[in-house]
């Protein structure tokens, strides 16, 4: 075991709407989770359009809620950036706010949203997580709050976007998949915590039964690497980011994670 088994590592999931983490990342949170590390989920908004039954102020108090159950189930912190739906934008004042919720947190390691997808909300959290684990540790990019600066630029890695594909329809290839056949039930129960989905999602997605259609992802993820279910992360090294694998040594130090074949 390397050296990264031996002290707790914070982790935080940011992702545009309650559900996309555990669309996404359940299962390789639940991994580090049972390891013994810290992981903090965040919704960069509370979901207010999310509905075709309530008004905004209504639903988005409900699916906080199932959003803070779902976590709970996990073992993670939840927090909320305070967006609202379809009015995420990559300006100064959003990264000011997304930073100073890094420096609250002090995270390690970032996973957020594919720079492509489908949904605006999630192209423009990841352009804005990004940036903001680079303005983290500087000390004059001042936030307005009275969290610290971070030690340094965070580890970040992407999430796969839904169905793993681009808006054109193409792959998009992650860098590695880890293996999470063991937590797809507990998986699965984390995201049935947003009852609220299952009518919007088929109605507006036309998603029938989005459990199920998790599961087809990541089966689809999984089979790539021969594992029964998968979940796929890139990760971002462009200057000055950390490049050391870090996400990938914490899964490997019990159950596996596999490099994608070129």
């Amino acid at each position: 075991m390397g050296e990264t088994s031996f002290y707790r590592r914070h982790l935080l999931a940011i992702h545009a709407h309650p559900d996309d983490v555990e669309i996404l990342a359940a299962g390789t949170l639940l991994q580090l989770i049972e390891k013994g590390h810290k992981v903090t989920i965040a919704t960069m908004t509370a979901g207010d359009c999310g509905t075709a039954e309530y008004g905004a102020e209504e639903i988005a108090r409900i699916r906080q809620n199932e959003a803070r159950r779902a976590a709970k189930l996990m073992g993670a912190e939840y927090l909320c950036a305070g967006f609202m739906d379809l009015a995420i934008f990559s300006d100064d004042p959003s990264r000011r706010r997304i930073t100073e919720l890094l420096r609250q947190v002090q995270p390690d390691i970032v996973l957020t949203a594919s720079p492509v997808d489908y949904h605006c909300d999630h192209e423009a959290t990841s352009t804005l997580v990004r940036d903001a684990c680079f303005g983290a540790p500087a000390p004059n990019y001042r936030t307005g709050g009275s969290a610290s600066p971070v030690k340094a630029i965070p580890h970040l890695y992407f999430c796969d976007p839904d169905e793993g594909k681009d808006r054109e329809g193409n792959e998009v290839e992650p860098d590695f998949i880890v293996n999470i056949d063991d937590y797809i039930e507990k998986k699965a129960a984390a995201l049935a915590c947003h009852e609220s989905q299952r009518a919007w999602l088929k109605k507006h997605h036309g998603m029938d039964n989005y459990i199920e259609t998790m599961k087809e992802w990541s089966a689809s993820r999984g089979a790539k690497a021969g594992h029964k279910f998968g979940e796929g992360f890139r990760q971002y090294r462009c200057h000055p980011y950390p490049t050391t694998p870090l996400l990938q040594e914490l899964i490997r130090s019990g159950t596996g994670s596999q490099k994608v074949s070129d």
